[in-house]
């Protein structure tokens, strides 16, 4: 096989094996999957709000979904379980739960605007939630809540944002529910920070400013003795 069809075939079991388990683990709050493969097998950590809910009574839960990864041609898979500690900024966990909630019936403006007031007083730099569908008419629109700063482009974008997206299925249509965050620990190329200095640095750019007025009082009344010369 190709070394293009191979990276293809893999891209797209990641991306099946992925949405079976968001709908598996939907009511734990999938908050996102790694997969990495090892000489020993195939390790995938799953990244939810309520663990134990994946886990199951005994572990008998997490042994079938073990169990059922093997028929996406996985060698050996070994489900690891991690709670999100943070969920208002895990993009994916945020667009499950909005999405969730807009199922259970909540108001498409209510529930944009409840959500991103959540993560930006959990303390986010920029979160965007867009929710799209046929959301007051039979036409599809896509509605925008947005607060603080946003990456779009470039490799900040890549870097910095926590992309997330959920589907959420209603009566007369299906929303699409696409979440960015920029955690707090981003660093912004235009942001800066003042930093205090300390007595002895404060001393020190005193002397160097001194010595470099000294330096050009000298070289002006050499110049001057030149002139008059």
């Amino acid at each position: 096989m190709a070394v293009e069809r191979k990276f293809i075939k893999d891209r797209l079991t990641k991306l099946r094996i992925k949405e079976w388990i968001r709908e598996e683990v939907r009511n734990a709050g999938f908050g996102g999957i790694d997969i990495i493969r090892t000489p020993l097998g195939t390790q995938v950590s799953l990244f939810v709000e309520r663990p134990g809910l994946v886990i199951g009574k005994g572990g008998r839960r997490i042994k079938i979904l073990q169990d059922k990864l093997k028929e996406f041609g996985l060698d050996n898979p070994q489900i690891s379980v991690d709670e999100v500690k943070k969920p208002e900024f895990n993009a994916q966990l945020m667009a499950t739960l909005l999405a969730r909630a807009l199922e259970r019936g909540w108001y498409f403006r209510r529930a944009g605007y409840r959500f991103l007031y959540r993560i930006m007083e959990a303390g986010a730099k920029g979160c965007e939630i867009e929710i799209s569908g046929k959301l007051v008419s039979e036409r599809a629109r896509t509605e925008k809540f947005v607060a603080g700063t946003i990456i779009h482009t470039g490799d900040a974008a890549d870097e910095m944002v926590n992309k997330g997206f959920d589907v959420a299925i209603k009566k007369l249509g299906v929303y699409g529910v696409s979440i960015r965050i920029i955690p707090p620990d981003a660093e912004l190329s235009d942001e800066f920070k003042i930093k205090d200095l300390s007595k002895e640095e404060i001393e020190e750019i005193k002397r160097r400013i001194l010595k470099k007025e000294d330096v050009e009082k000298k070289e002006e009344k050499t110049e001057g003795e030149e002139e008059g010369k």
